[in-house]
């Protein structure tokens, strides 16, 4: 009630007069003399406000009544903790395929408790597929996607699916690229309609290329004044080499150089190039069925045409020979964000749930080692993980803790330590294993109740080539490990002799420091990745 009163009319006399004033002035010096005659009120002071403002009889009276709540005199044993019962499992619908006549595939998931359908477009493109064009381009492209076509401008698009209650946005990840609708099942027809012209008559304006292109660069330029997306942004060429598909910016978002370079035919190439039927797979998600949406499909996307895509080179690679550590000097820093890195086996091999449980383990859980040790033992970093980049080709493996400016070589030893330990002298425990299990298992019949976790796990299934049962089955998976799965794991993937170290931070403050342990050659790097 105070602060209300402070607020609306001030304390009466100078005091009010001059709250008002500095509300119409917005004087930092009458703020000054305000704040101090607040500190000096008094309880006359209170009292002469509240009679000013609420002593009309003007006011609004709410009144929230209590039940009148009593203790039950049975029913409920309160001698020990209730039981828990056995969890629920995981229920999936089952999934429905068609395929159009011009080759695209379409995969069905009923869900009919809202009155919602989610259709999700996804194209075999991503930021992998800069690798045969320019860094950035699919991007740029997908964002762009939206923006207009032949028939509907920027603004014409925006406010039909404001009518219709829909969203609808184009984006990538690494192997795919996504064009995502959200319809009311009332307007299922004319945001079909919509979301076709979307995908089929994209027109690229000029002016929205150029407006995005330069939200582009602007974010990239943010991109490389945060370190931690810094060290992210050049840790993929570390790892896989310029000119391989993952080896551009971890973003997706390319260079300033190479998104600067990017012209409207470059987007429209783009997706006459990758967005083809035969390339694709649309997933839908809610309340519908395939009788009732594929003749809709079917009529929307006669005109789309077949034709190749290029192939991704997506070869392997090895792990680096021997460990190296790279330092981009971030002048006044006041953390050094350390990143370690590693590339690790595809999302789809056979061992990935035991590699999913080693990596919650070491850094994928609040509880795992590194974030224990760094954040809540040694109180260096307010959190590390380490973190499995889904690919469908070998993946980024890494580890990422932030740390204070002053504890950088420190956080590198125990970070060493921890590497060196789960594939060494401290490997994954049974408690541990038991609550790897009891996470990922626990969490599992609560974790695809909304559409859109439903469709990222079909969009997982078409990404990866994994079986329909696989989420069905996961958890069943998870409870069989054992504890000889979960540290072969580590072993094939952590590799501590192996390692891409990348320390942002204050070079005059942590460079002797990050020399001495001597975890690799050395190399000084800048903010675009080029070693000085």
């Amino acid at each position: 009630m105070i602060r209300g009163i402070e607020r609306i009319g001030g304390f009466g006399g100078k005091s009010d007069r001059l709250a008002q004033s500095e509300v119409f002035r917005g004087s930092a010096d009458a703020y000054k003399i305000s704040l101090k005659r607040v500190q000096e009120a008094t309880a006359e002071d209170l009292r002469a406000a509240a009679q000013r403002w609420l002593s009309d009889g003007v006011y609004i009276l709410e009144v929230d009544p209590f039940p009148d709540y009593k203790t039950a005199s049975g029913g409920a044993d309160r001698s020990k903790m209730p039981e828990i019962g056995t969890p629920p499992e995981l229920k999936l619908p089952k999934l429905q395929r068609a395929t159009l006549s011009n080759g695209l595939k379409v995969i069905l998931a009923e869900r009919h408790e809202v009155p919602l359908v989610n259709f999700t477009l996804a194209a075999d493109a991503g930021f992998a597929s800069d690798a045969s064009t320019t860094p950035g381009t699919a991007n740029l492209a997908m964002q762009v996607l939206s923006d207009g076509t032949r028939t509907r401008n920027a603004l014409e698009i925006s406010d039909e699916l404001e009518a219709l209650g829909a969203t609808l946005h184009g984006y990538s990840n690494l192997d795919l690229s996504f064009v995502s609708l959200s319809a009311l099942t009332a307007q299922l027809e004319a945001s079909l309609d919509l979301f076709a012209d979307v995908v089929l008559n994209p027109s690229f304006p000029e002016t929205e290329v150029k407006r995005e292109q330069k939200l582009a660069l602007a974010g990239i330029e943010r991109e490389q004044n945060t370190p931690a997306t810094l060290a992210l942004r050049v840790l993929p060429a570390l790892l896989y080499g310029l000119g391989h598909p993952y080896g551009n910016p971890m973003t997706g978002s390319g260079t300033k150089d190479s998104v600067a370079k990017l012209t409207r035919g470059d987007l429209v190439k783009f997706h006459d190039t990758w967005l083809r039927p035969n390339n694709s797979t649309l997933v839908v998600v809610g309340d519908t069925t395939l009788k009732e949406v594929t003749p809709k499909l079917e009529k929307l996307f006669a005109g789309w045409k077949s034709g190749s895509a290029p192939a991704k080179n997506l070869k392997t690679v090895a792990v680096a020979a021997k460990s190296a550590v790279y330092l981009i000097d971030k002048p006044g820093a006041q953390q050094s964000v350390i990143v370690a890195g590693v590339v690790a086996p595809p999302r789809a091999d056979p061992r990935e749930i035991a590699i999913e449980a080693m990596n919650n383990s070491l850094g994928g859980m609040f509880g795992a080692r590194l974030n224990m040790n760094l954040r809540e033992d040694k109180h260096w970093s307010y959190g590390a993980r380490t973190v499995l980049r889904e690919a469908r080709s070998q993946r980024p493996f890494y580890a990422i803790a932030p740390v204070q400016t002053d504890k950088t070589k420190e956080s590198l030893v125990e970070m060493n330590k921890e590497f060196r330990g789960i594939v060494g002298d401290h490997p994954v425990g049974t408690e541990e294993l038991a609550k790897i299990q009891a996470n990922e298992t626990l969490k599992l019949p609560g974790s695809r109740e909304t559409l859109d976790a439903l469709g990222q796990s079909i969009v997982d299934l078409v990404q990866f080539s994994l079986p329909d049962d696989y989420y069905d089955t996961y958890g069943e998976k998870v409870r069989a490990l054992k504890i000889s799965d979960v540290n072969d794991a580590a072993k094939e993937v952590v590799r501590p002799d192996n390692l891409i170290w990348i320390v942002v931070g204050d070079r005059a403050k942590i460079e002797a420091g990050v020399r001495e342990l001597n975890f690799g050659e050395f190399r000084l790097m800048d903010t675009d990745g080029k070693v000085q």
